[in-house]
């Protein structure tokens, strides 16, 4: 074979190669469609305990009883508050939609004021209830509401995980882009990089431990850390039931004010 035609298929080879790396390179809007989609159940109940730890290493632990619905076009969650004592009878009540461009729906009920109060949209970048949970990270953020770009593949504690960058297509939205390590395969959340306005770095979320339930992948325990306060949240379910037919009157304003 002569120098020029060696050349030439040197040439066709590197091309074809950067051809079929463009062609098989993931896409992530549909990676991130597949964990927003990712099953868990047509219901839930759990215990959930939630432990906030300031920088100084104080804790305050809750007590939390929690329940979900889904159906096609909506996903439906209250959670009441059940100790200590200055939070219980306190709950909050999220509605997520399917469909593009809605927003969540939020309530919160506070026994002191004994009244129903809905969050508005200027307070979803509030904390909910001292921990380092926005109310809008309480939701389930549609796809659609953000630009995704793959950036590579990489292994987080011994699982390949697909590496992608959401920025918001709302010009105000309180994070200016977020990171997430996305389990192959399982198609759960394993690590997400929250960045402020300014672009710096603000919040890590980590899922610790997860298991299959009842043939759906349940994350069971995971960690909001806020790296510029130095305050952290964790997020820990036990006692899970899936599937026990939760009926729909359980979310309601009427059983915020009734409680558990």
């Amino acid at each position: 074979m002569t120098m020029k035609k060696i050349k030439i298929l040197t040439l066709v080879l590197f091309l074809f190669s950067i051809f079929t790396f463009a062609q098989v390179k993931p896409d992530g809007l549909e990676i991130i469609k597949k964990v927003y989609n990712r099953p868990t159940g047509d219901d839930q109940t759990a215990n959930l305990t939630m432990t906030l730890t300031d920088s100084r290493g104080n804790k305050r632990i809750r007590e939390i009883k929690q329940l979900l619905k889904e159906n096609k076009n909506i996903e439906k969650k209250i959670m009441f508050f059940v100790s200590p004592a200055d939070v219980r009878n306190t709950s909050f009540m999220s509605w997520s939609y399917t469909k593009e461009g809605k927003d969540d729906d939020q309530w919160i009920y506070l026994p002191a004021l004994k009244r129903v109060k809905r969050i508005s949209s200027d307070s979803k970048s509030d904390y909910f209830m001292g921990s380092d949970f926005t109310y809008d990270d309480l939701g389930d953020r549609q796809p659609s509401a953000d630009n995704h770009k793959f950036l590579y593949m990489k292994k987080l504690d011994n699982e390949e995980c697909f590496v992608i960058e959401s920025k918001p297509k709302e010009e105000e939205y309180m994070y200016s882009r977020t990171i997430t390590w996305i389990i192959k395969d399982k198609w759960i959340g394993k690590k997400k990089e929250f960045y402020d306005e300014d672009g710096d770095l603000l919040k890590i979320l980590t899922v610790k431990k997860y298991k299959k339930i009842s043939e759906f992948w349940i994350i069971l325990y995971s960690e909001m850390k806020n790296v510029q306060k130095k305050h952290s949240t964790e997020m820990f379910l036990k006692d899970v039931k899936i599937n026990t037919e939760i009926q729909e009157r359980q979310f309601t304003e009427r059983m915020m004010k009734r409680g558990i």
